[in-house]
């Protein structure tokens, strides 16, 4: 297989770790980025193989010269990962204005600057690429104290499929959308972050708990979720989204049927609105 130049972001931990450990493994090159790169260290990375950069994915100028510095070096990108953020876990009233712009901007507004700059790249390097787009199984699930981290999946999810479908074929980009289950990273832990204090009507439900209890004894392991991303990469008709553990795909079924069954029910109500004599296109 000939080998591929990897951009990833948010690589100092977690899954972006991981894919890069498996694609460094695999004889290809990366770009594995992070807020402070002078920590990163990967046991197969030289400095023919591997270019660390320091990304903060809310800040433009930052994204532009990590993509220049990478054309530089390698000159192409095959595939980008858009893998950083973190989760919002906390009753929505808790949460500050700055707590709900900061989710949305480093899980949303920075991965469509990531976005906007790899197709310029793959389409005018008339090659294509895949770009990957980290979500989650709470990008088509709302739960309970993750109202802004859904929200901020659920728009990553919307704004893919629609960027997709605007794609010249010829220019070969393709997207995925990998949907994570829980896995055993600091997502749950470390890199999880909450209101500063927990409103007093909500003594029903804590985020701080749900997260604490989550943190450990997730199903998923890391290193082979990883590698689920690097499969569907080198793939070579990636499907537009994927789960990614079984927590995940179990979950996804019962949403589905419930969906389903909402579709059935009120389906008298939903085709009840047309102008009469109407005539859908055929």
């Amino acid at each position: 297989m000939t080998p591929r130049v990897f951009f990833i972001t948010g690589t100092s931990t977690g899954f972006g770790k991981e894919y890069v450990n498996i694609a460094l493994s695999q004889g290809n090159y990366v770009v594995a980025t992070a807020r402070n790169c002078s920590a990163l260290s990967f046991p197969d990375a030289t400095d023919a193989n591997c270019l660390r950069v320091n990304l903060d994915v809310t800040n433009k100028a930052a994204i532009d010269k990590a993509f220049d510095a990478a054309m530089n070096k390698f000159g192409h990108v095959d595939v980008v990962c858009n893998n950083a953020g973190y989760g919002l876990m906390g009753e929505f009233e808790a949460m500050s204005d700055e707590d709900i712009r900061q989710q949305m901007e480093v899980n949303f507004f920075g991965l469509v600057d990531v976005t906007r700059k790899a197709i310029q790249i793959m389409r005018e390097q008339k090659t294509g690429g895949v770009i990957q787009q980290v979500s989650s199984f709470g990008g088509r699930i709302g739960v309970p104290t993750g109202s802004m981290y859904n929200a901020s999946k659920f728009a990553l999810e919307g704004f893919t499929e629609a960027v997709a479908l605007e794609m010249k074929p010829e220019w070969n980009i393709k997207f995925t959308i990998l949907e994570p289950g829980g896995f055993r990273t600091d997502w749950a832990g470390r890199s999880a972050q909450f209101p500063a204090k927990k409103h007093p009507a909500y003594d029903h439900v804590d985020g701080r708990a749900r997260m604490a209890a989550r943190h450990g004894t997730q199903p998923g392991d890391p290193k082979k979720g990883a590698q689920a991303f690097y499969d569907l990469a080198v793939m070579e008709n990636p499907p537009i989204r994927c789960l990614v553990g079984t927590d995940a795909f179990a979950l996804m079924k019962k949403k589905l049927a419930a969906d389903e069954k909402l579709l059935v029910d009120f389906e008298k109500i939903s085709n009840s609105t047309d102008i009469d004599g109407y005539v859908p296109p055929s």
